[in-house]
């Protein structure tokens, strides 16, 4: 494990020197999160996996945090690791991040994989009465609303030990943490900034995903028209739902952009 000097904590797998692929979370979890993908990707990448500020092993600096503050904790373990660029898959809140990345620090981003995100998520309205309910009813609230999006009742059904584990990152998740990337979820619009993204993208959506609807992901695949679309059977979580499957998907998208 190692630390910026922000406090961002992260993992390295890989060959030193090999092509880097960072993964950025989505809100609420920790970065084991990627761990059914690492094993496809370690021998020939540099992967890299970390706990988003105020989630995990990261440091909990007092909100609200902004998604450019998130972006640049990305950078930050980079930098600390004198990578150039990053081929960087993100889900969620980490798409966010992703796009911010790919617009304001393109020469950062070697290719992006989009899952399960939007250039706008939620609104002002919904991530305040999100907010509210944290402030008033804790974490295990926000695990019972989560988990229901997150996996289809198929996949509840089929992995319950999965699903608990999941429940138990959100409930453990530090409550100024959630609540500071809340923040940043609340007050982020990228949608008129999309089309400026040069690097190569495919997005990865959930025909289930109730969380981030697929139109979410279609509105930024319209706008970049050289751009791929994966629409999997899984909901907002797809990367476990349906890991075989995301990671052949991202597997063949990295092969055509090494």
């Amino acid at each position: 494990m190692s630390l910026t000097p922000g406090g961002i904590s992260y993992d390295l797998y890989g060959p030193e020197g090999a092509p880097a692929l960072l993964f950025i979370n989505s809100i609420g979890v920790t970065r084991e999160l990627w761990d059914r993908q690492r094993p496809a990707f370690e021998p020939s990448y540099r992967v890299i996996q970390y706990d988003a500020r105020g989630h995990g092993r990261s440091s909990v600096p007092p909100g609200p945090y902004t998604i450019a503050l998130l972006a640049q904790d990305a950078l930050a373990i980079l930098d600390a690791e004198k990578i150039t660029s990053a081929h960087v898959c993100a889900i969620s809140l980490g798409g966010l991040t992703g796009l911010w990345l790919s617009i304001h620090a393109p020469e950062r981003v070697s290719s992006l994989v989009l899952a399960n995100t939007g250039a706008r998520i939620g609104s002002i309205d919904s991530w305040t009465a999100r907010i509210a309910l944290v402030r008033q009813s804790g974490m295990t609230a926000v695990a019972d609303l989560a988990i229901p999006l997150w996996f289809t009742d198929a996949f509840r059904a089929r992995e319950p030990e999965t699903v608990q584990q999941f429940r138990a990152m959100i409930e453990s998740c530090p409550v100024e943490g959630y609540l500071g990337c809340c923040a940043a979820l609340r007050d982020e619009d990228l949608r008129e900034s999309v089309a400026s993204i040069g690097c190569p993208l495919m997005a990865v959506a959930g025909r289930h995903d109730r969380a981030t609807a697929p139109e979410l992901l279609d509105f930024v695949h319209e706008r970049l028209p050289r751009s791929r679309l994966v629409t999997l059977d899984a909901a907002h979580i797809s990367n476990v739902e349906q890991d075989a499957a995301f990671t052949a998907a991202l597997s063949t998208f990295l092969a055509a952009h090494a």
